[in-house]
């Protein structure tokens, strides 16, 4: 088994979303979530807050440099991550594929390094 990493990336700006609309993607990542359990595959998965949260911490010269705010300017930010322990890619390929359905959004499939692939 290897360990995947789905990664959720949500447009910069703010999202309102209908309720109704919210409700059933948050239904369907929770019934992904009970599959991925069932199949004894799931590690963790959580949403972050807005990238507006962060605090950046930067060596500079001997020294850490603490900044709020993200460490980049970008379109699109990291708004939640999974962990799955799934055989191979095509099978962190298809969990991605349903996320996206499900979400709405671009998922990032990626292998953590040391996985039986390296």
């Amino acid at each position: 088994m290897t360990l995947y990493l789905l990664s959720i990336n949500q447009p910069q700006g703010e999202l309102l979303p209908e309720p109704e609309f919210l409700a059933g993607v948050m239904r369907q990542v929770g019934e992904l979530r009970d599959e991925l359990t069932s199949a004894g595959s799931w590690v963790f998965g959580q949403g972050l807050h807005g990238p507006e949260t962060s605090t950046v911490l930067r060596p500079l010269d001997g020294e850490v440099l603490i900044t709020d705010g993200p460490f980049v300017e970008g379109k699109e930010y990291l708004g939640g991550v999974t962990i799955i322990d799934v055989p191979d890619l095509d099978a962190a390929l298809h969990w991605g594929r349903r996320y996206a359905l499900a979400t709405t959004l671009p998922i990032e499939v990626r292998p953590f390094q040391g996985g039986a692939g390296d």
